[in-house]
């Protein structure tokens, strides 16, 4: 049995597109899961190629591209936004090419996303403490004490897991 997470918010070829990518990274399961949830939490659980950043860094898409993220992919924030849920999955892919080894943990696959960098790092680093990066997230800032965590930076991405793999959004191929 198939199943994942928030599967039943995305399209057939969307669902299909996560597990192909995700086998050819020898990725399991438990990736498509997290992929799944951090574009959850990075698109506000639409799924949309075309949704803005709310704190206006000028990010877009399934995983907020940053402008200069889509530049070094070949292709700019306003070419992503006009493409389909799918056709921006082939992006999204091709962003974790050079992660996709490294990312053992839900914690890690948003590092990925957020800030690389991070990826293997302990829980307890540091990821913004100053400037218009930590102002940019202070929203994952859970205890308020001016500094982001990547343990707080993940929680709202594994609460967007929990969320997901529950009714009505978790999709099975035995409800197909």
């Amino acid at each position: 049995m198939k199943q994942l997470a928030w599967g039943n918010k995305v399209s057939a070829a969307f669902r299909d597109k996560v597990f192909e990518g995700c086998a050819a990274y020898h990725w399991g399961a438990s990736h498509a899961d997290w992929l799944m949830s951090c574009m959850a939490f990075e698109s506000g659980e639409t799924f949309s190629p075309s949704v803005l950043n709310a704190a206006g860094s000028g990010a877009t898409g399934l995983i907020q591209f940053m402008p200069g993220t889509a530049l070094a992919l070949g292709t700019n924030v306003r070419e992503l936004a006009r493409m389909s849920a799918e056709e921006q999955l082939d992006v999204v892919f091709e962003y974790f090419h050079p992660y996709s080894r490294r990312i053992a943990t839900l914690p890690d696959m948003y590092m990925a996303i957020l800030l690389p960098k991070y990826i293997g790092a302990p829980e307890a680093s540091v990821l913004f403490s100053s400037g218009i990066a930590y102002r940019q997230n202070s929203g994952l800032d859970a205890d308020k004490d001016g500094r982001v965590t990547k343990v707080e930076a993940a929680a709202k991405v594994i609460a967007k897991l929990k969320k997901g793999l529950k009714d009505p959004y978790l999709w099975s191929d035995m409800a197909a």
